[in-house]
């Protein structure tokens, strides 16, 4: 089994654009949470939302998009897009030069791409609607292409040539922790040297007001109290969305264009509760057998865990079965210090797991612990988790992220310095 190094990130999000901008936030512990104004008509039961700044999706025609300067597109390429690939190409555009890779090295066959969508409802919702209305022969052709969940790798792939491994994986919320742990193995087991892995997700209307149809959604108005993972007064999750690409390499092929690197992956874990189609199993057993998993393909002790990034989206049901699954891993011991950063970001559904992954890399990179940001009343189930209320300037050495999804899915990945 070959070691595997992060090489490389990508970050569109609410809470920056670039590592310096993303760490800043982690540190203050400084929330991309607003009170969004689309939201506003009385209809609506949510009233904030996470956007990503630089980006501005304006009707369903993209040439209409604001989005940050430096990408470009093709005409035809226009007609393929959808929000969560607009992320993506800006996300993928800053991890290959934060990499330093070159075209070759991108395109190559030993160099692959895993992706992770729920695709575009917004886009979907659009082009089926002008099908029923106008007829097929007054449609786009490429509709279809720029709506379904492998949008992400038809345009990806298309755009950087790449002649590898590729695939998206669509398991709800533990969509991109999926993709990151067959990356790894994809890279440990010698079929590939490169793993781009990439998750996308619209920030529209049409992908988050429907969680509040299943009364998950915060329904709070101020931002500052909307995310409250572990609080025993927290009410759902904030939505959000974007673009966060994560570069994986074998230590041999980092080594030989002597990459710099931000730090190891040591392994990962995957379980499924069997228990619900929604609903997370009350103990968190599934999560428990991901962790178990993980710290096992890690070569790893628990005691060895410095920090877990938790899955925790400040809903009542899913905070109560982590912390019941971290206590059944971990016991009463000291370590590890537990905080979801959610609590800063809202949930970025498939996208979340590459997108703690990376927050995980860069505490690990930058040396520091994000602290559990507006935890005031902490839950029952949380009385005796390490839950710093402020960032900690300590270094963790090993860290574990967290992911669940809809169908009990549940990864745990495990990252080290």
């Amino acid at each position: 089994m070959r070691k595997v190094y992060v090489t490389g990130m990508g970050l569109a999000t609410c809470i920056g654009r670039d590592e310096s901008s993303a760490v800043e936030h982690l540190k203050s512990l400084r929330h991309g949470i607003v009170r969004y104004p689309p939201f506003a008509d009385p209809a609506i039961p949510v009233k904030v939302a996470a956007p990503i700044p630089g980006f501005e999706i304006v009707g369903t025609d993209p040439e209409d998009w604001v989005f940050p300067e430096g990408l470009r597109f093709r005409m035809e390429q226009y007609r393929c897009l959808s929000p969560n690939v607009l992320y993506a190409c800006y996300a993928m555009q800053q991890a290959i030069e934060n990499a330093g890779l070159t075209e070759d090295e991108v395109s190559h066959p030993r160099t692959g791409m895993f992706t992770a969508s729920a695709g575009s409802a917004m886009m979907t919702w659009m082009h089926m609607d002008r099908l029923k209305r106008l007829g097929p022969s007054r449609c786009m052709p490429m509709g279809m292409i720029a709506s379904i969940a492998g949008t992400l790798s038809f345009n990806l792939v298309s755009r950087h040539k790449i002649q590898g491994s590729s695939t998206g994986f669509v398991s709800a919320c533990a969509s991109s922790g999926h993709a990151l742990g067959y990356a790894f193995d994809e890279i440990a087991l010698g079929r590939q040297d490169r793993m781009f892995v990439v998750g996308a997700e619209d920030f529209t209307e049409e992908t988050i007001v429907p969680f509040g149809v299943m009364r998950v959604l915060s329904s709070q108005t101020d931002p500052d109290i909307a995310s409250r993972p572990f609080d025993r007064d927290r009410d759902g999750f904030v939505g959000t969305g974007g673009s966060v690409v994560l570069v994986l390499e074998s230590e041999e092929a980092a080594k030989a264009r002597s990459a710099s690197v931000y730090a190891e992956m040591k392994g990962w874990g995957q379980s499924t509760d069997g228990h619900h189609v929604a609903i997370a199993h009350p103990e968190g057993a599934g999560l428990r057998r991901a962790m178990e998993a993980a710290l096992t393909s890690a070569s790893i002790t628990t005691d060895q865990v410095d920090y877990i990034n938790a899955h925790a989206t400040s809903t009542q049901i899913g905070d109560a079965a982590e912390c019941r699954a971290i206590k059944s891993v971990f016991g009463s011991q000291p370590k590890p210090r537990i905080s979801s950063t959610k609590a800063l970001t809202g949930h970025a559904l498939s996208l979340s797991s590459v997108m703690e992954a990376a927050f995980s890399v860069l505490a690990l990179k930058h040396g520091f612990i994000p602290g559990q940001a507006h935890l005031k009343n902490p839950d029952v189930e949380a009385v005796g988790l390490n839950l710093p209320r402020e960032t900690l300037d300590e270094a963790p050495a090993t860290v574990m992220s967290n992911s669940s999804g809809f169908g009990g899915a549940n990864v745990s990945v495990i990252f080290g310095k």
